[in-house]
């Protein structure tokens, strides 16, 4: 079974579709503003520059330390990016680093 199999549904789908429907920026606020928590969005932003931070080579100090979020959350995305799908690599790469960890980057 491969790593998205477990996801994959038409529900789940519909819902990529959405996300890749979406335009600009500023649409994605308008779609996420709805769709997410405050913190479910923030959550989701700290992951990704964490998961930058490691690619990078820092350590989980330094990451918590940047970033406020917990050791045991780092380790599930270390994890995620030894063992997962490969969608934080693939997504980071196409962002490029800078863009990505943003101006307070390490």
């Amino acid at each position: 079974m491969a790593a998205n199999d477990r996801l994959r549904n038409p529900t789940t789908d519909k819902l990529f579709e959405t996300i890749l429907a979406l335009r600009s920026v500023d649409e994605c606020y308008m779609f996420f503003e709805d769709l997410c928590t405050v913190k479910e969005l923030g959550d989701m932003a700290q992951r990704l520059k964490a998961a930058r931070m490691l690619l990078d080579g820092k350590t989980y100090e330094q990451i918590v330390r940047s970033v406020e979020i917990s050791t045991a959350t780092i380790s599930r995305i270390n994890r995620c990016i030894q063992y997962g799908a490969g969608g934080y690599e693939l997504m980071l790469k196409r962002t490029g680093s800078a863009d990505a960890a943003g101006p307070d980057r390490e």
